[in-house]
Order: structure tokens, then C-alpha cells, then sequence
């Protein structure tokens, strides 16, 4: 009996064993992307996995081998191991098929056209002259508290003196708590959308914010995700990206057509497509394409690397007007294989840094951000007009105060309990660390100032150093909105320790019209300035603690200046600026100008400045505080013409002169990023050197490179030596991209850059500038180099070195060491 129970229980066992069904995962040896579609044999049996690389098997026999395929990949043949929670096969690339690319067949290239060249038909913000809906959005950043250990960790660290410290670490106990009871953050707005022949318009009924009486402006700006399947480019994370179905896109991506399907009663293609290289973390995804009329019915997008993200949207089929229409879109976020810190709207949600074998223990790593967005009440063709149509974005201030059974209307049928609670709990909390205050003092620092009662205490001016003043010491600031809303008085005086000398300057302004916030401005300031200084009036003012270049100058020359200036923000996307001045000018150095026939040692100049800065690709906010810029794109323009108004208030020179400057900046979802900045200017007439170009130069005059070991500045030349070029045309021409940072241990993270920087000009009359010996740019300046920055507590190294017509006989001359520095203020 006992040897029949025995043969029993081996035949059962074997039986159950060949029932095993195991999940699997196939992904990119090197970078962990899941390989989509990719082709599985085992006994005799193919499959493919899905589009996220994802498999399930049945394994009859542990010891028979599974077969892995997938063009641009050596196959790949492994055994699955019982009771193994995820089987992962890893692909290695081949290595021979050339630029390691794949192609699409010819059939999906072809109906990827077809859905490329029928946009404007089924694109509704194209097809509908006049449309508006109703969206509802909500973002939310939680975490599954069933994925989080709630143990109390014991941590040890070595002191300084060698021995061990022993600490008991109950983060993760704690974030476990929090997050069973409520979510971490969320904010949910419903928003009306109107386009009218081409224009659209967003205003928001309704808006709150969990913690904050008045929503984050800045916040509702933001565009983490494009409204549009067709919009090119496309945007997740305010970054962006080419879109697959654009022609551009369809460059970079390959096509796979995987089947049809019917989706609402439709026939559909399934294409799926990714990066050309496959080994890029580039977008991926799955289209539903209708066969018929090639239009979007569904998308599905991935992008994996430092964060993975998640983008789904549903479309409904408008029988009437035989067009798909958005239903929703959902957005997820949560932590990738990311070597280094990564935080996401500020510090709301922050992953620390991980590799590919090491989960992180640390429990907030497994938090992730979503958002929910849903149209409703949609009406087309409805007559609609629409105000402002510059302004992209309209917040009233009726929509902060909706009350509870407004928002009662939008929640889902299964009731969120944290949802509910976390309003409350974030309320009193921000309530209590009084989170608004802080933020509100945050925005005026990152202005450079220090609100103090019904002043505002410019931190710019307290303190300062340069070679001819030496330290300078001062107190300036600007009234408030506390004293005023209509008008305020910026004032300031310095004393330099070196120089002995006084400055002051005051300006009363006069708001004239709130809307385009302009301003009337009187002025009056005795100073010193830079000699050759080119500055931009439409500027934005930019927290700095210390400005470097200005540590090592001599040469400057005493302004006293009498001006009366208007500003305006007449269109939202042009920034105005103009002033009438007379300005006495004494330059602080060894220096004659001659002019027709006559020596200048010391002379006046009375000029008008018109100053304009244009942004046309950025969009604009109108909130209760005025008109803000939400989305910061690039290009950017800057145009500043000046000219002397001839016998004027003893004007003694007439030129005029023309500035340029646009800068462009590239963001990466990696977290790299690419900028280029141009710059020219021309100046024509009797221009004194004082008013001439110098191109930013940061290096001084020492035999010794430790000797020159200064700060680096933010885009000056490196290797070029104060006062060694004056022009009176210029351009100049500077490139960048920055890495990631590089975490090298012991709070250690240098972040690099490679720097080239290139600039040409001229000087006319060059014998009319006495008593400082220079040279022309006729032949051009070049030098490139390195920056590490931030390689500890903000600080860190530059290494620049200059080539070209303009290299000096001497190596270390060409070589410039510098030390950066930048200020992290957490906000």
C-alpha cells in the first residue's frame, strides 16, 4: 500500500510540475528596456510577448530550453527556474548588424504615412474651426502601501575616528503610515477649452491644491503631457520630443505592424514603434490606427530610463462627424533604473539614486505620480469668441473658492478614502510649517530679494568686490505691494573700502496700467560701471549671490545718470523698455578720446534706448498678480538700440548703437541638456571706448596660471585677459551641453559640461583711443573646455584653453583654471 501512495504522489507530482506557468519579462542586456514583440519558442510552441516585453508560460519540463528571437538581437536560449517570481531574459545586441538599427517593412511605413498625411482630417483642433469642452484633471502622488516594508531598519555609519555608529532608521515605518492613511499630494482643476479658427484658450472654472488657500500659479502652467496625440512636438514633462506619426519622426522610429483588431465596431491596425537604434531610451509605444480613415484611436507611450513613464490615451468615435475625439488621458510616473537623485515638481516626489541590481530600500523610492484627465460636455461648431487670445492660459480668481459638493461631482464611483483625507491632513500641515509663506519668500529670493515689512531688501547690493573698489558695502531695496500696489521707490548706496568713494541711486515708479503691468520710472544714480559693458535693459533679474567676472576689473569709469524710462508688457510675449537719459561719464583710468581735433578726458552723453525682448514660442498665464510666462521655450530674443540725441543737455558725441542676443536651450529626459547663445552688436558715430564692445573677457593679467586662479563666470571668455580687445562690431558665438551628474561617492557629484565659445569683430579708428594699449578681433578668438560643476556643496572646476590666430606663444597663457560655484536654494 505504502509503495503504491509513494508512486502515486511521483506521477502527481510530475503532473503538477507540468502544469507550472511561469511570467517572464525580455529586456536589453545593457540598458533593461523590455524588447516588445519579441519571439518565444519552447516545445515546438511560438508566441510573442507584449508590447512591454511581458510572457506567460506553461513549462512542462524545467529542463528543455526556451528560445528567444528578435531582429537586432542574438538569440537567445535559457532555461526558466521553478518558483521563480519573474523569469527575465536578457537580449545582447548584435553586434554586426551595422549602426545596430532596425527597419520597418515597407506595409507599415505605408500606413504610418497614411496617418501622417490625413492629420488635418482627423485631427479635431484642425477639423473643427470651433470647439469647447470641459476637462477635468487630477494629479495625484502616492504609493501602495502594501509594496513597503514597514520594518525599522538598523543603519550603520563609521564616525570620523573609525569606529561604528548604530542608528535605528524609521523612515520607512513611518512613510508606510502616511501613506495608508492619505495620499502624499494631489490637485485637481476643470478647465474650459475653446478654439476658435485655429486659436485655443484654456480657463480654469476650478482649481485647489491640497495644503494651499491659493494655488501654486506656476503649477497650473505646467504642461506635463501634450493635450494632443498629433501635437509635434510631442511633450511629457515639459520636455520635448519628436512625434512618431510626424515626418520628422518618422526618421527616428521603426514601425512594426502587429495585427488588427476591431476596436468600437472599427477595423484597427495595431503598429507598434520604437527607436530606430535599440539600444535607445527614446519614446516607445503602440498606435491604434483606424483602417479606414488612418486616425488615431488609441495610444500607448513608454519611456524607460532614469524614471519610467506611462501615457495612455482613449479616443471615442464621433459617429456624426466621423472623427475620434479624446475620452482621457493617464499619465504614470514612477522610478527607473536611474544612477543618480531625481526630483519631479520640485521635491514632491524625489527618487534616490539605484542601479539595476540594488532596489533601493529607501520606501519613498516607491512613490509615483499620476494624473487623470477627462473631457466632458463637448460642443462643436458653437459660436465662440475668444479674449486675449495671446493669453494661453486665463485664472480667474473665482475659481479658488468652489466648495466640497462642487467637487463631489467629479469623484469616481468607487469612493478614495486617502483622496478624501489627504486634503485635511495636507491643510494642516501646510498650516503648520507655514508651506505658503516659505514659498512666497521663495519666489522673491529666487529675485534676489528679502521681503522685510513693506520693503523688499535687495541682496545684491550688500555686499560686493572688485579690483578698483575693493569691498563694497551696501543697503538697497524696493517697497512693496504692503505699502502700495500703484507705485513703489527702489533705492540703494554702496561705500567701497578701496575707493573711498559714495555711491547711491533712487528710482519712484508710477504703475500706469496693471494689465500690461507698465510702469513710469524716474531715476537718478551716481555710480561706476564696467568699461565696455554690454547688458541687456529686457533681461530677467536672476538671484545671484555673487557676480564673479566684475572680482578682477580695474577699469571703470564714474556714470552719474539722469533718466526717465517705461516699461510694458503691452503684448504678452514682448517685453518694452525705454528710456531717455544724460549720463556724465569720467572714466577712473588713464584714457583720452579724440575726436575732431578735440581730447576728451571726461564728457557727457545724452541718449535714448529702446530695449525690446521677444519670446514667440512661450505661452503666458493671466493670474490675480498679473501676466506670467509658463512655458519657457526657446528661442528667445533680445534687440536694444541706442542713440545720442545730438545738442542736447551738452550731449558731445553722436553714434548710435544696435545689440542682438538669442539664446536657445535643448532639454534632454534624460536630464541633459544643450544651449547656444549668440550675441553681435554694431556701434557707428563717435563712440568713446567706454561704449565700445569687450566680449565678456574673465581672465587677468599674471604670468602664473595659480596666479589667474579666479571665478569662472556664467558666459564670459575664459581665456581672453581684461581690456587685451575692443570692437566696435562684434559676434560671438557660444555651445554647450551639460551631463548628468555623476555620483561619485562621499556627496561627490561633479556635473560636467563641454564649453566652445568663438567671437569676431572690428575696431574703426583705433587711433582715436588713447592711454590703453588693445587689440582687434579681426581674426577671431576660439577656446573650448571643460566644466565640473557642483562637484561638492556647489563648487567646482573649469579648464579652458584658447586656440586659433589669437593663441598666445606660450602654452600655459592659452590655459585658464577657474573655480564655479552654484547656489542650490532648495525651492
Amino acid at each position: 500500500m505504502k509503495q503504491i501512495l509513494i508512486l502515486v504522489i511521483f506521477f502527481l507530482s510530475n503532473f503538477l510540475v507540468a502544469q507550472t506557468k511561469i511570467n517572464g519579462q525580455v529586456v536589453d542586456f545593457d540598458t533593461t528596456i523590455p524588447v516588445a514583440f519579441a519571439k518565444i519558442t519552447y516545445e515546438s510552441k511560438t508566441f510573442m510577448t507584449d508590447w512591454e516585453g511581458k510572457f506567460s508560460l506553461v513549462v512542462s519540463d524545467f529542463k528543455k530550453p526556451v528560445y528567444v528571437t528578435y531582429k537586432g538581437y542574438y538569440e537567445k536560449s535559457c532555461y526558466p527556474v521553478n518558483n521563480e517570481k519573474l523569469f527575465v531574459v536578457k537580449m545582447i545586441t548584435n553586434i554586426n548588424i551595422k549602426n545596430n538599427e532596425i527597419y520597418s517593412d515597407q506595409k507599415v511605413n505605408l500606413i504610418v504615412k497614411k496617418v501622417y498625411d490625413n492629420q488635418s482630417k482627423n485631427d479635431p483642433e484642425k477639423v473643427f474651426l470651433n470647439f469647447e469642452y470641459k476637462n477635468y484633471e487630477y494629479l495625484q502622488i502616492s504609493a501602495n502601501p502594501d509594496s513597503i516594508s514597514g520594518k525599522i531598519d538598523t543603519i550603520h555609519k563609521k564616525s570620523i575616528f573609525g569606529k561604528h555608529k548604530i542608528k535605528l532608521d524609521s523612515s520607512n515605518y513611518r512613510f508606510k503610515k502616511l501613506v495608508e492613511k492619505n495620499h502624499i499630494y494631489q490637485t485637481e482643476k476643470v478647465n474650459l477649452i475653446q478654439q476658435n479658427k485655429g486659436t485655443q484658450k484654456e480657463t480654469i472654472l476650478a482649481t485647489r491644491m491640497a495644503g494651499f488657500k491659493e494655488p501654486i500659479y506656476e503649477y497650473l502652467g505646467l504642461k506635463l503631457l501634450s493635450y494632443s496625440v498629433y501635437e509635434n512636438p510631442f511633450e511629457i514633462l515639459e520636455t520635448p520630443l519628436q512625434n512618431p506619426i510626424s515626418n520628422i519622426g518618422r526618421r527616428l522610429y521603426v514601425y512594426n505592424l502587429i495585427d488588427s483588431i476591431q476596436h468600437q465596431g472599427r477595423k484597427t491596425y495595431r503598429v507598434y514603434f520604437q527607436p530606430k537604434k535599440i539600444r535607445s531610451n527614446r519614446l516607445r509605444g503602440l498606435l491604434y490606427i483606424d483602417a479606414e480613415s488612418y486616425a488615431i484611436s488609441k495610444a500607448q507611450f513608454r519611456i524607460y530610463g532614469i524614471v519610467n513613464i506611462e501615457a495612455t490615451y482613449t479616443f471615442d468615435y464621433l459617429k456624426e462627424h466621423k472623427i475620434w475625439f479624446p475620452k482621457k488621458r493617464m499619465f504614470y510616473v514612477k522610478k527607473g533604473t536611474n544612477n543618480q537623485d531625481l526630483k519631479i515638481l520640485g521635491s514632491t516626489i524625489k527618487f534616490n539614486s539605484s542601479s539595476e541590481e540594488k532596489i533601493s530600500k529607501n520606501a519613498s523610492d516607491r512613490a509615483y505620480l499620476t494624473i487623470e484627465s477627462t473631457p466632458f460636455d463637448l460642443e462643436i461648431g458653437k459660436e465662440i469668441v475668444i479674449n486675449e487670445p495671446k493669453i494661453k492660459i486665463e485664472l480667474p480668481k473665482s475659481s479658488f473658492n468652489k466648495d466640497e459638493k462642487y467637487w463631489a461631482g467629479f469623484a469616481k464611483d468607487s469612493i478614495d478614502k486617502r483622496k478624501l483625507k489627504t486634503y485635511v491632513s495636507l491643510d494642516s500641515l501646510s498650516t503648520a510649517n507655514k508651506i505658503e509663506h516659505r514659498l512666497f519668500l521663495g519666489k522673491k529670493i529666487i529675485n534676489g530679494y528679502v521681503p522685510i515689512n513693506i520693503i523688499d531688501l535687495d541682496l545684491r547690493t550688500i555686499v560686493k568686490y572688485n579690483n578698483y573698489e575693493g569691498f563694497r558695502l551696501g543697503l538697497g531695496g524696493v517697497t512693496n505691494s504692503k505699502l502700495s500696489e500703484k507705485y513703489k521707490v527702489g533705492f540703494y548706496g554702496a561705500y567701497g573700502l578701496k575707493d573711498n568713494q559714495f555711491k547711491y541711486g533712487i528710482t519712484p515708479s508710477y504703475l500706469l496700467n496693471n494689465k500690461s503691468e507698465t510702469w513710469l520710472s524716474a531715476s537718478y544714480s551716481d555710480d561706476v560701471s564696467e568699461l565696455a559693458q554690454t547688458s541687456f535693459v529686457t533681461d530677467s533679474r536672476k538671484f545671484r549671490l555673487y557676480d564673479p567676472r566684475p572680482i578682477n576689473i580695474s577699469t571703470f569709469y564714474n556714470i552719474k545718470t539722469a533718466a526717465v524710462i517705461l516699461e510694458s508688457k503691452v503684448l504678452p510675449k514682448l517685453s518694452s523698455y525705454f528710456s531717455i537719459s544724460q549720463n556724465e561719464i569720467q572714466p577712473l583710468f588713464d584714457y583720452t578720446f579724440v575726436n575732431n581735433g578735440m581730447n576728451y578726458t571726461q564728457y557727457s552723453i545724452s541718449s535714448v534706448l529702446l530695449g525690446l525682448q521677444w519670446n514667440p514660442f512661450s505661452n503666458y498665464m493671466s493670474t490675480p498678480l498679473g501676466v506670467i510666462e509658463i512655458e519657457k521655450r526657446h528661442p528667445k530674443f533680445s534687440l536694444q538700440y541706442t542713440q545720442t540725441i545730438p545738442d542736447v543737455l551738452g550731449n558731445d558725441f553722436t553714434f548710435s548703437k544696435i545689440d542682438f542676443k538669442t539664446f536657445y536651450e535643448l532639454p534632454y529626459l534624460s536630464g541633459q541638456k544643450s544651449s547656444i547663445v549668440f550675441q553681435g552688436g554694431i556701434a557707428f558715430g563717435d563712440v568713446p571706448l567706454t561704449h565700445l564692445y569687450s566680449v565678456a573677457p574673465n581672465n587677468i593679467n599674471k604670468d602664473a596660471i595659480l596666479e589667474r586662479l579666479t571665478f569662472a563666470g556664467k558666459n564670459s571668455f575664459e581665456t581672453m585677459y581684461y581690456n587685451e580687445f575692443f570692437s566696435n562690431k562684434y559676434t560671438s558665438l557660444q555651445l554647450k551641453h551639460t551631463f548628468n551628474k555623476i555620483d561619485l561617492g562621499y556627496k561627490i557629484t561633479p556635473e560636467f559640461s563641454i564649453v566652445t565659445r568663438m567671437a569676431w569683430g572690428e575696431i574703426d579708428d583705433i587711433n582715436k583711443h588713447l592711454g590703453l594699449a588693445f587689440k582687434s578681433l579681426e581674426k577671431g578668438f576660439f577656446e573650448s573646455g571643460i566644466e565640473a560643476n557642483k562637484i561638492y556643496k556647489g563648487l567646482g572646476l573649469t579648464a579652458f584653453y584658447r586656440y586659433g590666430p589669437n593663441q598666445l606663444a606660450r602654452f600655459d597663457d592659452n590655459l585658464s583654471i577657474k573655480i564655479s560655484y552654484f547656489i542650490d536654494l532648495g525651492l
